[in-house]
């Protein structure tokens, strides 16, 4: 591939359509995506939309792009509360570890690249902390001041939303609706020096009885930057007060981006962003239910704890499309590994039979024409997924070495290690022994026992997977 299409479409939140993409500057694009709040691991839910925001980079460079990807690090600011009350996330993650909210941060910080390494995610070109912008945050405060659009309280100084006439513009409701509907599902006591329910923090003065552990000067006091203005402060630095794409997940619309939006437009006088893009969640079966206000969430390393390949996960959130929920169980994730590994295995197989001369038919060109169509249709995963198994199935109208290809050419979005190389050797008698006995825990429907084996089996290298003909093994190298 890789030349410049005309015919990807994406759907924008702002606009509620599909629409044509564009970019600013013809053969380059510019993307910025909603980091982590690095107090806690990330969790498979945030991961869901962050595998969403890795396959968009991939179609686009796929598509011949080149793309400048920035994502920001939440390293302050974050109130545990939309409504500007509650402690700052990072303040209750070192309070709870007992540690330096700077350790909170590196920590946490290493731990979501990692994990996002073993997701396939490419990395971001540029990575920036809210902690390294404060001096630009500042900046854009006081150009909001100076327009107006501030005023100052006993917590903090403000935005008044009432200063711009389309706030709310990405929900698709007026900034009278988007107040009534906020007041009628308020669950907290808002501060009543607000203006309106909807103008939110920019800047927040420190607590006066007792000091912050991260905390700067500023023209109106000592204090901490709020977590939209970092957005924009960091997003404006990098790509310019005007850029392509903006992305995060569903929740963020009614609130970060909104609040996003407004500042920007009201310090710059221009529009912020052309395309929006937010995926939904990922919700979870009776069995996996996760509560991260209590620590109880999923994470990467928590699947592999339980013997899946991180890669099967990401295989799972492409069976949907990113704008639909996904419901997340046990099985289904070992459903999405048994299919991993089966195509694995048809690769494995392609790849032992591709001698001779290359040729490219028509049928081939079809498929890879029907596969980029689905892609370009904003992003349509499922479609491209169906399209990926007919052609593993089809063995009249292409060859073997036209498979292969097309495979590992698919799997430059995919990014699924459809390639990967796998030791084929005799089973080691230990894995035999743990095998046969994890036969006998599932016969008995002992699951808990059959996921305990697979993992001691895991550790070893021993991969299980269970398939209508049975229990199928590999040894994975490494």
């Amino acid at each position: 591939m890789g030349t410049l299409t005309q015919n990807l479409r994406l759907f924008n939140t702002l606009t509620r359509k599909k629409e044509r993409f564009v970019p600013l500057e013809k053969g380059k694009v510019k993307m910025y995506c909603c980091g982590p709040t690095v107090y806690l691991y990330a969790h498979i839910g945030n991961f869901r939309t962050y595998i969403f925001e890795d396959v968009l980079r991939r179609v686009l460079e796929f598509n011949g792009f080149k793309v400048k990807h920035v994502m920001n690090i939440t390293d302050v600011g974050h109130l545990t509360s939309d409504a500007d009350t509650g402690e700052d996330k990072m303040e209750v993650g070192a309070k709870r570890e007992r540690k330096t909210i700077w350790e909170i941060a590196e920590f946490y910080t290493k731990a979501f690249f990692e994990d996002a390494e073993k997701l396939n995610m490419l990395k971001p070109m540029i990575v920036c902390k809210a902690t390294d912008h404060i001096t630009d945050i500042i900046e854009l405060v006081r150009k909001l001041e100076k327009k107006g659009c501030t005023y100052v309280t006993d917590s903090g100084v403000y935005f008044d939303t009432s200063k711009l006439k389309d706030y709310g513009k990405l929900t698709g409701m007026s900034f009278e609706r988007l107040n009534e509907t906020l007041k009628a599902g308020a669950r907290v006591e808002f501060d009543p020096q607000k203006r309106n329910i909807t103008d939110f923090g920019v800047w927040f003065f420190s607590p006066k009885d007792k000091k912050r552990q991260m905390e700067w000067d500023s023209p109106w006091g000592v204090g901490f930057p709020g977590w939209h203005a970092e957005c924009s402060a960091m997003s404006m630095k990098h790509l310019g007060e005007t850029f392509d794409i903006h992305c995060s997940g569903i929740d963020h619309i009614p609130i970060h981006h909104t609040n996003e939006i407004a500042q920007s437009e009201a310090a710059t006088g221009k529009k912020f962003v052309n395309y929006w893009l937010h995926g939904a969640f990922l919700v979870f079966g009776k069995e996996a239910k996760m509560a991260k206000s209590e620590g109880k969430i999923i994470t990467v390393k928590n699947l592999v704890e339980k013997g899946f390949d991180p890669l099967a996960f990401r295989y799972l959130c492409m069976t949907a499309h990113y704008r639909s929920e996904l419901v997340f169980t046990w099985e289904s994730l070992q459903a999405a590994q048994n299919a991993l590994f089966t195509l694995r295995e048809h690769v494995r197989k392609l790849s032992e039979d591709i001698e001779g001369k290359r040729e490219w038919s028509k049928k081939a060109e079809e498929y890879r024409g029907k596969f980029l169509g689905a892609m370009n249709d904003d992003l349509n995963t499922p479609e491209a997924l169906a399209l990926v198994w007919k052609l593993v199935r089809d063995e009249k109208e292409i060859s073997h070495r036209e498979k292969y290809e097309l495979l590992l050419e698919f799997d430059r979005i995919f990014a699924l290690d459809l390639n990967r190389e796998l030791i084929r050797e005799e089973l080691p008698k230990e894995a035999e022994e743990l095998i046969r006995k994890r036969e006998q825990a599932r016969k008995a429907k002992d699951w808990k026992k059959a996921d305990q084996i697979r993992q001691q089996l895991k550790a070893i290298g021993i991969i299980i997977e269970d398939t209508p003909q049975g229990v199928k093994w590999r040894i994975e190298k490494r």
